[in-house]
C-alpha cells in the first residue's frame, strides 16, 4: 500500500508501520493508544484526481480507493456499499425554517446502516491477513453489517450483542449465518467479553474503537458528501454519537480531502447523543474528562455508557470548532415522525438523533437558518420497528364497513 505511510498514536504521536496485527500503540499499551492511519497525499494525487473520481462509474465507496488502507488488487465483496443519496428535502427544511439543508441517507447501505462502510474494510483486511473468522461486539448495526459483509466474502463471523439489541438486528445476524452471542449485561460487558474471546481464539478484530482501519471506511461518507456537493464543503455536518468512531471518521474524511488539496476549507462537526446516555456530550459541555453513564435510551445504536473512542470523537468536534448536544428520547421520536412525514426518509432512533439535535441547535442560534447543513441519517427505521410504532402510534382499526370507516376518519383527514 504505497498510499499508506503508517500508523500514528493519537496520544503519544509515535509512528509505527502499518503491519498485520498492529491495532494500538505499542508504547501506550493498556493506557489506550488508539491509532490513526497516515497517508502519502502526493501518492494519492498520483493515483487519482478529483476530476477522475467525479467521472467514476463505480457507485460505491471504492471510487475513493486511493484514500483507503487496502491493496488495490484485494478481493472485495460483491455488495454495493456507499454512494448513498444526499437529498435536499424541501419539506423538512421548511418545517425547520432552513434554506440549505441536506440529508445523507446512509440507511440505504446493504444492511441498512453506515456501519457497512467499516465492515467491508474489515472483511477485506481479514482476507489480506488470512483470517478465516471475523468478530465484533455491537449494539446491533456494526454486528449486522459485519455478518452481512462476512457472508458476502465467504468468512465466518462471531457477534457479541447486549441482550437489549432489537429483534430486527438479531434477525439480520442470524439470516447472515453469524454465530450470535447474546450477553446478558451492558454494552461494556459485551465489549469486554468480545475482546477476551478475540484474543483467545485469534479472530480478526472488527471493533472499530480498536482497529484503526475501520474508521477509514467510515470516513468515506464525508468524501461522498464533499463530492455530492460539487466539492463545496458544508458549514456544518451533524450526526449521532455512540462509541465515537463514526464522528471521528467523518472528521478524518474531510481532513484527508483538505490535506490532499481537494477542498479549500473544513466544516464544523456537531455530535448528538441522547440525554439517557451522553458521556461525551457532558464531557464536551463541561470541558472535563468523560465519565461512564447509564445506558437508558431508545436509541440503542448509540447507547454506549463507556465509549471506546472518546478522544477521537472529542478531538473531531473541538478541532472543527463544532459543538455537541444531548436530546431527549421524546425529541428523537419526534425527529423520526418529522423526517418521515416531511421527507419520506425512515430512520431508526439512533439514525435520526442528529436531526433531533439540529432542531435544538437551530433554536439556540448555534446553527444559522441559512447555513449549509448536512445531517447524516446513520440507520434505517426498519431496524427498530417497535420504536417506530411508538413514534407514530397504531393504525386506525375498523370493521369492513364504510359507515364505520367514515366515523373513524372524521377529523383525521
Amino acid at each position: 500500500m504505497k498510499n499508506v505511510l503508517g500508523l500514528r498514536c493519537i496520544e503519544c504521536k509515535k509512528e509505527v508501520p502499518a503491519e498485520a496485527g498492529t491495532y494500538t500503540c505499542p508504547s501506550c499499551g493498556s493506557k489506550g493508544g488508539i491509532m490513526d492511519v497516515i497517508y502519502d497525499y502526493q501518492e494519492i494525487n498520483r493515483l487519482t484526481t478529483r476530476e477522475q473520481v467525479t467521472k467514476s462509474r463505480d457507485n460505491s465507496m471504492f471510487r475513493y480507493l486511493p484514500f483507503l488502507p487496502i491493496r488495490p488488487e484485494s478481493a472485495r465483496p460483491h455488495l454495493r456499499v456507499g454512494w448513498s443519496p444526499l437529498y435536499k428535502p424541501l419539506g423538512l427544511a421548511k418545517s425547520l425554517g432552513m434554506s440549505n439543508l441536506y440529508i445523507k441517507d446512509d440507511g440505504q447501505n446493504p444492511t441498512a446502516s453506515l456501519k457497512d462502510r467499516a465492515s467491508i474494510i474489515a472483511v477485506i483486511r481479514a482476507v489480506e491477513e488470512k483470517a478465516p473468522t471475523v468478530a465484533a461486539s455491537s449494539t446491533g448495526n456494526a454486528a449486522s453489517s459485519l455478518a452481512g459483509s462476512a457472508a458476502a466474502m465467504g468468512l465466518k463471523s462471531v457477534i457479541f450483542v447486549p441482550s437489549r439489541a432489537p429483534q430486527g438486528k438479531i434477525a439480520q445476524l442470524l439470516i447472515f449465518g453469524a454465530t450470535v452471542i447474546s450477553v446478558q449485561g451492558s454494552y461494556e460487558d459485551t465489549f469486554r467479553l468480545s475482546a477476551e474471546a478475540i484474543e483467545r481464539f485469534g479472530w480478526y478484530n472488527r471493533n472499530a474503537a480498536i482497529n484503526p482501519y475501520l474508521v477509514e471506511g467510515k470516513k468515506t461518507v464525508a468524501l461522498e458528501i464533499a463530492e455530492q456537493l460539487n466539492w463545496e464543503v458544508p458549514d456544518w455536518v451533524i450526526l449521532s454519537v455512540g462509541d465515537g468512531c463514526t464522528i471521528a471518521g467523518v472528521w478524518k474524511g474531510f481532513k484527508d480531502l483538505y490535506q490532499a488539496g481537494w477542498i479549500d476549507r473544513l466544516p464544523k462537526i456537531a455530535g448528538v447523543q441522547s440525554t439517557g446516555c451522553c458521556p461525551l456530550v457532558d464531557a464536551f459541555v463541561e470541558d472535563r474528562p468523560w465519565t461512564p453513564k447509564e445506558e437508558k435510551t431508545i436509541a440503542d445504536s448509540i447507547a454506549v455508557g463507556v465509549p471506546r473512542n472518546p478522544d477521537k470523537a472529542l478531538n473531531a468536534v473541538r478541532e472543527s470548532g463544532g459543538t455537541m448536544v444531548a436530546v431527549s428520547d421524546e425529541a428523537i421520536l419526534e425527529a423520526m415522525r418529522e423526517l418521515g412525514r416531511t421527507s419520506g426518509i425512515f430512520g431508526e432512533p439512533a439514525g435520526v438523533t442528529g436531526t433531533a439535535g439540529l432542531k435544538v441547535l437551530l433554536e439556540k442560534g448555534v446553527i444559522g437558518a441559512d447555513e449549509k447543513v448536512v445531517s447524516i441519517v446513520t440507520g434505517n427505521g426498519l431496524k427498530d420497528v417497535q420504536n417506530a410504532i411508538k413514534a407514530v402510534g397504531e393504525p386506525i382499526k375498523v370493521e369492513p364497513s364504510l359507515q364505520e370507516l367514515l366515523v373513524k376518519l372524521e377529523g383525521k383527514i
